[in-house]
């Protein structure tokens, strides 16, 4: 009698543990297919990132987020380098701020989702950084100070770009590395793509553009496949003679 008891207990214990690594095995499965829902993996940085100046910029993936380390300084001439720097340009004709970028701490971070969350949401621009070029320099929207930029048009330099308040960034189409054409202007912070004001798709200014200068084509880094990206709108702005690079709303928050 002792010895059955023994291996009833024994039998019991079996189904139990059998039991318990079945309710295992779902919760496990319920936990991992919860987080597949929720986040999204991403394991390759987009094509994109490949066209922005390695000696400025740090670009790697965190999750589901893009980190954008940079040192700010840009790989192009201008009057701002100051004097006795190798990119320094001379150009008489700009109203100085006060300070130049090698007296300035320029860098910056950002984080930017690795895909945009286009769900129809937008959100204003605010002053400061809101993206950086693909010259590790600052992107800024079209207001100065809380005022209309024309007011400081006179600070800025040949590509558009000035410093205040204490970093090195461009309020108009860069043209150091973008005049008149599609090229990757740089990343803005709702993880949205800019490039010039012409198309890649069809070599042309867009005629398709929304609110915030974007729309759906496919572009130079996207292997044949459509996305939404932004354009440099292709209006003159005020007594600047020259394109705003962005102005807002964002789309992809």
């Amino acid at each position: 009698m002792k010895n059955i008891n023994i291996k009833q207990k024994n039998i019991a214990g079996v189904l139990i543990g059998l039991l318990l690594l079945q309710v295992g095995f779902v919760a496990c499965s319920s936990d991992d297919s919860a987080m597949a829902d929720n986040e999204e993996v991403i394991t390759e940085l987009h094509a994109a990132y490949s066209a922005f100046n390695p000696e400025a910029t740090t670009i790697y993936l965190d999750g589901s987020k893009v980190v954008i380390e940079t040192t700010g300084l840009p790989n192009h001439e201008t009057v701002y380098w100051g004097e006795g720097h190798p990119l320094y340009l001379d150009e008489p004709d700009v109203a100085l701020t006060p300070s130049i970028m090698s007296s300035n701490n320029n860098a910056t971070t950002i984080r930017v989702d690795a895909t945009p969350g286009l769900t129809g949401n937008t959100a204003a621009t605010q002053l400061g950084t809101i993206g950086i070029a693909v010259s590790g320099a600052s992107i800024f929207n079209d207001q100065e100070g809380g005022g209309a930029l024309d007011q400081a048009a006179a600070s800025l330099d040949w590509t558009g770009a000035h410093i205040g308040p204490g970093v090195y960034h461009y309020h108009l189409e860069p043209i150091a590395f973008t005049d008149d054409d599609d090229k990757l202007v740089g990343i803005l912070l709702d993880g949205v793509f800019l490039y010039g004001r012409k198309c890649n798709s069809t070599g042309t200014y867009p005629t398709d553009l929304d609110g915030s200068g974007g729309h759906t084509t496919i572009t130079q880094y996207t292997l044949g496949e459509e996305e939404y990206h932004y354009h440099i709108i292709n209006e003159l702005y005020s007594n600047t003679g020259s394109y705003i690079a962005f102005a807002g709303p964002y789309q992809g928050y």
